[in-house]
């Protein structure tokens, strides 16, 4: 069950990764750039932390569901948002709320090793603290980036087409 947990969260992490650095890339000139830049590299950094720790409890990688993850952030790039050529705001308002997410079940993950380290002491108990307070600054930067981006989206009276964020 570990096994299938772990691998479960892999592939949920790989596809964070991806979405998290399309979101830095595509907003590199505005605002939140630089915020959503160093969310991408906390993202990279837990996900190889995820790894570390199925190398330490001798879970082998299921790449299937690796590629799986991926192939999923690149298909929900297909979603309508009311644009045929372009990003919309919407987008980016949605990207957000799907990173959110992300880092929620990231830190339910955390959690249950945490509360497994004490019958496991293949587990690190500190650094599992660690990457779920991580999990936390995530999680509240997450909200304030969506807060923006959702105000400026569906701001009364501006017109269409919305932008949530806008560049320099």
């Amino acid at each position: 069950m570990l096994g299938i947990y772990l691998n479960d969260h892999l592939a949920g992490a790989t596809a964070g990764w991806e979405l998290a650095r399309r979101a830095a890339r595509e907003h590199r000139q505005s605002p939140l750039g630089g915020e959503l830049e160093d969310l991408a590299v906390q993202i990279l950094e837990d996900r190889k932390a995820l790894l570390a720790v199925m190398a330490d409890l001798e879970v082998p990688v299921r790449r299937y569901k690796v590629y799986g993850g991926w192939l999923g952030e690149k298909a929900g790039r297909l979603k309508p948002n009311g644009r045929l050529r372009r990003r919309s705001g919407l987008s980016s308002v949605v990207e957000l709320e799907s990173l959110r997410i992300g880092v929620e079940g990231k830190a339910l993950l955390w959690h249950s090793l945490l509360a497994a380290a004490g019958q496991d002491i293949r587990l690190d108990s500190d650094r599992l603290t660690e990457l779920l307070n991580r999990a936390w600054r995530q999680r509240a930067a997450l909200e304030s980036l969506h807060d923006t981006a959702a105000a400026t989206m569906f701001a009364p009276g501006r017109p269409e087409p919305r932008e949530a964020v806008v560049g320099p």
